[in-house]
């Protein structure tokens, strides 16, 4: 089995119109909700085998603070500039790409390209991942290369207003 978490970058900040869309940073909802989200994810013990973000500077931020709460070393994450606004088929090729012994794979990034993706990947309608909203999917394979629309199962989708989860 393979168990992937699609991560959307947590709430960015727009009060300094100058920047460019890559460097927006959190805002302060943000900075809240990424630490929440992580200590969602270690009261049910999830730790990736891998984490890989966009180098866009809210996912990465993202990433960093759900990972210094799970316990997975934030120096250990891989940026990616293919995950900056990437489509499905990007994401899907990404994910094919990973490494056999990764198991629980973690990726942090943007819609519309993850709900898109979620869905498809999942054959679920999610009409919208919220901001540092989380879907985890699980594969009935132990191959990257083989994880398809036929082998996915949903098994939760979590987000900072949500209370209560589905698995």
């Amino acid at each position: 089995m393979k168990t992937l978490f699609i991560v959307r970058h947590a709430k960015s900040s727009w009060d300094d119109h100058t920047l460019a869309d890559i460097d927006r940073p959190l805002n302060g909802r943000g900075k809240r909700d990424a630490p929440e989200m992580g200590r969602r994810l270690k009261k049910r013990s999830v730790l990736p085998d891998l984490m890989i973000s966009s180098t866009a500077k809210r996912a990465r931020k993202t990433a960093r603070k759900i990972a210094g709460e799970i316990g997975y070393d934030k120096n250990d994450i891989i940026l990616l500039d293919s995950l900056y606004h990437a489509g499905v088929s990007s994401i899907h090729q990404l994910i094919k790409q990973t490494k056999e012994y990764v198991d629980t794979l973690m990726i942090f990034g943007h819609n519309p390209g993850f709900t898109d993706f979620a869905n498809f990947i999942a054959r679920t309608e999610i009409y919208n991942i919220p901001t540092c909203g989380i879907v985890q999917i699980r594969f009935n394979t132990t191959s990257w290369q083989e994880v398809a629309p036929a082998n996915s199962k949903l098994i939760d989708f979590d987000y900072p207003k949500k209370t209560g989860n589905i698995s």
